[in-house]
C-alpha cells in the first residue's frame, strides 16, 4: 500500500482546519495516510484546535512555531523536512480533497514510475454557497512528457494548477527542492515547471481532485489592482525555471525564452488596453505596464495588442468605454486582413 504524507500550513485557519484534515484522512481507502498540522505562530486559537485533531487521531501531528515564519518557509518545512511517505501532498487550511483523491493520484503514479507528480481539475467554492458535487468516477488517465508540458506552460504564459489537487513524488520534491523564496506570488508555477523539466507529468482525466476556496476578499478584489507586480512575478518565475534548466539545451532555453517573454509582453499591453476600455486608466498602470512589455519583448510595437492600444489611445480615456464594441470590431477586421494578406502572399490564393 503507497503512503501519502499531507502537509496542512494554517495561519488563522483553525476554524476550517476539520473539514480540511479530514478530507485527507476520510473516503482515502487504499492509502496510508498521515497528517502534518502546521501553525504558523497564529494569533487566534488555531494551535489549540489543531492539538485537538491530533489528539483524536493519531495519524495527525502538530508543529506549532513560537514566531511566523511566512508562508514558503512554512510549506517547505513540511515538504523537504517532514514528508516521508512515497507522495506528498501540500493542502492549504482552508481547502479540501475529494473523496478517492489521493488513491486516484497514488495508482497513476504507482503505475508510471516516470511520472514526478499528478493532477486533476480543482472545484472552486465560496464558504457562502453550498459545496459543488465532486466528479469521482474517473476516464483514466493521461501521461505527458514532461518537456512537452513545460512547453505548453511556456506558450500559455500562466500556470494551470492551483495547489491542492497535486500528489508528488516525495524522492522528486526533495531532490529539486521546495518553493523558491523569491517568487512568493509565483513560486507554485516556478516549482511544478521545474519537476516537469525533470519527470514527466500525470492528468487524472474526467474527476475533480480537490476543493479550492474562493474567499470573499478575492472575489470582491478589484481586477486592475496589482496588475504590473503579477506579470513581474510571473516571468521571474519563468526566469527562474530557464536558470536552472539543466536538463535543457541552451537553444532550447533560448526558444522557450523567447516565447514566455512574447507572451507576457502580449499580456502586458491587452492589460493597458483593456484599462482604456473599461474606464480605468487612472487606476491601470499603464505606461508602467507598456515599459514592462518593452523590457520583456523589444519588437513589441510589432505587436497587435499593441496596435489596439494606439487605436485606444488616440480615442481616448473617456470615449473608449462607450466606443468599445465599434472598436473591437474593427481591430478583429483589421487582423483578419492582414491574416489574409500574410496567406496570400505566402500562397497567391
Amino acid at each position: 500500500m503507497s503512503s501519502v504524507s499531507v502537509v496542512i500550513p494554517c495561519y488563522r485557519y483553525g476554524h476550517f482546519l476539520e473539514q480540511s484534515v479530514g478530507s485527507a484522512l476520510t473516503g482515502q481507502d487504499g492509502v496510508d495516510v498521515k497528517v502534518l498540522i502546521i501553525d504558523d505562530a497564529s494569533p487566534d486559537d488555531s494551535a489549540e484546535v489543531a492539538r485537538r485533531i491530533a489528539k483524536s487521531d493519531s495519524r495527525v501531528e502538530v508543529l506549532v512555531h513560537e514566531r511566523n515564519k511566512g508562508h514558503l518557509a512554512t510549506y517547505n518545512e513540511g515538504l523537504l523536512e517532514w514528508a516521508d511517505g512515497d507522495y506528498t501532498v501540500l493542502l492549504s487550511a482552508d481547502d479540501r480533497l475529494t473523496p478517492g483523491a489521493l488513491v486516484r493520484a497514488a495508482a497513476l503514479l504507482d503505475a508510471h514510475p516516470n511520472v514526478g507528480f499528478a493532477y486533476g481539475h480543482p472545484l472552486h467554492f465560496r464558504a457562502d454557497q453550498p459545496l459543488p458535487p465532486a466528479r469521482t468516477e474517473g476516464r483514466g488517465w493521461s501521461v505527458w512528457p514532461g518537456k512537452w508540458w513545460l512547453e505548453r506552460r511556456f506558450r500559455a504564459g500562466h500556470g494551470c494548477i492551483t495547489s491542492p489537487e497535486v500528489v508528488v513524488r516525495t524522492d522528486l520534491q526533495r531532490k529539486l527542492g521546495g518553493y523558491d523564496p523569491r517568487l512568493p506570488h509565483a513560486g507554485d508555477i516556478e516549482m511544478w515547471m521545474r519537476f516537469a523539466a525533470h519527470a514527466d507529468v500525470g492528468y487524472l482525466k474526467g474527476v475533480d481532485q480537490a476543493y479550492y476556496r474562493v474567499h470573499s476578499a478575492s472575489m470582491s478584489k478589484t481586477d486592475f489592482s496589482g496588475q504590473l507586480d503579477d506579470l513581474r512575478q510571473r516571468k521571474a518565475a519563468y526566469d527562474a525555471v530557464l536558470e536552472r534548466a539543466n536538463e535543457l539545451t541552451a537553444a532550447e532555453r533560448d526558444r522557450l525564452g523567447a516565447i514566455v517573454h512574447r507572451k507576457i509582453a502580449r499580456q502586458a499591453l491587452w492589460r493597458a488596453a483593456r484599462a482604456y476600455d473599461r474606464g480605468r486608466t487612472a487606476q491601470v498602470p499603464v505606461d508602467e505596464l507598456v515599459a514592462f512589455a518593452a523590457e520583456c519583448w523589444p519588437h513589441y510595437e510589432n505587436l497587435r495588442e499593441f496596435a489596439g492600444l494606439s487605436l485606444r489611445r488616440r480615442i481616448g480615456p473617456k470615449a473608449m468605454p462607450y466606443l468599445q464594441p465599434l472598436v473591437l470590431t474593427a481591430v478583429a477586421h483589421h487582423a483578419r486582413e492582414r491574416l489574409w494578406w500574410r496567406t496570400w502572399r505566402r500562397t497567391g490564393v
